[in-house]
């Protein structure tokens, strides 16, 4: 069984940082590609960032220049700094990655629980 647990979400006023970890557990063989997805209340979800390597990423274009996306493969762990967060960047922030595990010949995708980030004025 894999696991995706988040965290480092909370309450900040617009222009401050926050920085979102998720650790992936089980037993896994590889990870392909890591993300991050939000939704915020009444839309739908929306992919943030996502990372295959330090050399493969792509962004939203809302949080280009802000949010950067980073991972520690050794410790199958994805990472995203959020820097100049404003009050549309409230929303639930959930992770997502493409793993393989052990038993099985395919990766599959899976999701973490997903961690509430809220931007004030």
């Amino acid at each position: 069984q894999v696991q995706l647990v988040e965290s480092g979400g909370g309450l900040v006023q617009a222009g401050g940082s926050l920085r979102l970890s998720c650790a992936a557990s089980g037993s896994i063989r590889s990870i392909n590609a890591m993300g991050w997805y939000r939704q915020a209340p009444g839309k739908q979800r929306e992919l943030v960032a996502r990372i295959l390597s330090a050399a493969s990423t792509n962004y939203a274009d809302s949080v280009k220049g802000r949010f950067t996306i980073s991972r520690d493969n050794a410790k199958n762990t994805v990472y995203l700094q959020m820097n100049s967060l404003k009050p549309e960047d409230t929303a639930v922030y959930y992770c997502n990655a493409d793993i393989r595990q052990w038993a099985y010949v395919s990766s599959m995708n899976y999701w973490g629980q997903g961690t509430q980030v809220t931007v004030y004025p």
